[in-house]
């Protein structure tokens, strides 16, 4: 197991450099040293991206372990439970109200917003009878397009198209110091979910099974949407949306090392921030020296993956899968 958790180690940190050292602009380990430019060039733009990728490629990937914990299915996500695209309506609320609303104000509404997504999309399931593994994501899929929907209306209406356009990509190329110190709220979070790791396995077990062992339920629920919520807030107000990463990353680490998310949590996390990288680095060198958002190679890639996972997953007995 440590042999594994170093090889995924030395694999991010090989992948860290290489992201480093990939831009427009040349830059090596003598520029670094010898040029004052280049040197303000790698600490205020590379460096800043290389923390904002890692950060948030564990922190979707972790907020979709308790997503899937909390809702006792595999395929819920941030991304597939409306709560980015709730967190993206708080975001076009916040510049409705106050055109010139700082960050802070979008962070509280896109986390107030995401949070009461996450409850009406709980709401939801509770109250379907069918609970096939793949039905409930494909809701989950189909309420967040009705909400970036509403989203997209009104910011017609308002004549937002254009500000709120820059919310709807996820993209790491505006990156730099004093534009990403936002997303260090994530750590905490992540520590927080780690030391209640074991509230959230057990409240995966389901209702009746936390309570028999006199779990509080509702409030180990409600914690695990809270964190979520204000992860996936940060993240959306800092880089936008990235899909697919809090779905994949979880499901391939249980496949192959089981469902005790207290022995997971490093693994999804270095997984996660290891994915988001190779996102990112291939969406600078597939058109270079232009680049792609990494939203779109997340969402290439993650939606591959996603239809696999789902399509095995239905090879699965039906009690097996949920």
């Amino acid at each position: 197991m440590r042999r594994k958790k170093l090889y995924i180690i030395v694999l991010l940190a090989g992948l860290a450099l290489v992201s480093l050292f990939i831009g427009v602009s040349d830059i090596s380990v003598h520029d670094i040293i010898s040029n004052a430019d280049d040197r303000s060039l790698f600490f205020s733009s590379r460096w800043p991206r290389l923390v904002s990728v890692l950060v948030v490629g564990a922190g979707m990937s972790i907020s979709g372990v308790v997503m899937q914990q909390i809702s006792a299915n595999r395929f819920v996500s941030p991304s597939t439970a409306g709560t980015l695209a709730f967190a993206k309506l708080g975001i076009l609320v916040a510049i409705m109200l106050t055109p010139s609303a700082s960050i802070t104000v979008k962070l509280l509404l896109a986390f107030a917003f995401a949070l009461g997504g996450s409850w009406i999309f709980l709401f939801i399931i509770n109250r379907i009878r069918m609970k096939d593994s793949a039905f409930i994501p494909i809701i989950g899929i189909m309420f967040s397009g009705i909400i970036s929907s509403v989203t997209t209306f009104f910011a017609y209406q308002f004549d937002l198209i254009q500000n709120i356009d820059s919310w709807l990509e996820g993209r790491f190329a505006l990156i730099i110091t004093g534009r990403y110190e936002l997303l260090l709220i994530c750590l905490p979070i992540l520590l927080l979910i780690y030391l209640y790791a074991d509230l959230f396995t057990i409240a995966g077990m389901g209702e009746s099974v936390s309570r028999s062992l006199g779990l509080n339920y509702k409030l180990v629920v409600n914690l695990g949407l809270i964190l979520s919520s204000l992860m996936s807030a940060a993240v959306v107000v800092t880089v936008g949306t990235i899909p697919f990463v809090g779905v994949i990353v979880p499901n391939i680490i249980s496949l192959y090392m089981g469902d005790n998310i207290r022995k997971t949590l490093p693994y999804t996390a270095l997984c996660g921030s290891a994915f988001l990288l190779v996102c990112d680095i291939l969406g600078r060198v597939i058109i270079y020296p232009y680049e792609i958002s990494v939203s779109v190679t997340t969402g290439t890639i993650g939606s591959a993956v996603f239809l696999y996972l789902i399509l095995r997953r239905r090879k699965v007995p039906h009690g097996a899968a949920n």
